[in-house]
């Protein structure tokens, strides 16, 4: 069963943490880069407020949350990632490596998602994190060869694959 109100979700939650991502690509990119980080975030925001705009207008609408079960699972999963990801950072933070958090939490991010692809019953999940695990370890690479921070490569293809979802979820919003 699709539901409707996961949709406009993923279009506000993907557009929100897109607009993050390219935010964090600007910690240290190249210069020219910057303008169309800037312009990348406003579009994710904009995807953002329509996908919170569709939440509020179908609140009522069914939701794989509504089940206890599901519900609780996703709750564990998000604490479970929350935890990873904070204390992966502290530890390469504390042991200087702090280029290494941005693919750091990307990569948690991404392996959050497959837990994340039972609870909504939706594979196309299982696509966003092999995607973003993808990016996390591909840009501790090209930044190096780009010598740009690794927050940039990491920020720039997290925040593109979160924002190409969240235009999915409109997509999917307005088929179902």
């Amino acid at each position: 069963m699709e539901y409707i109100r996961d949709f406009a979700m993923y279009a506000s939650i993907f557009g929100m943490f897109s607009m993050s991502w390219f935010g964090w690509a600007q910690e240290n990119p190249r210069a020219s880069w910057r303008k169309y980080l800037g312009i990348a975030s406003g579009i994710a925001l904009l995807v953002c407020l329509f996908g919170v705009y569709l939440s509020i207008t179908n609140w009522n609408a069914p939701s794989a949350l509504t089940d206890q079960t599901n519900f609780r699972n996703y709750v564990i999963t998000v604490y479970v990632e929350f935890f990873l990801a904070g204390a992966g950072a502290f530890v390469l933070i504390r042991i200087k490596q702090k280029d290494k958090v941005a693919p750091w939490i990307a990569f948690i991010v991404g392996i959050h998602f497959i837990g994340l692809a039972s609870v909504f019953k939706d594979p196309s999940l299982y696509l966003l994190a092999a995607l973003l695990v993808s990016i996390s370890i591909i840009s501790l690479f090209v930044s190096r060869k780009l010598q740009v921070a690794c927050s940039a490569i990491t920020g720039i293809g997290s925040g593109a694959t979160l924002l190409g979802f969240a235009v999915l979820g409109i997509i999917r919003f307005y088929l179902a």
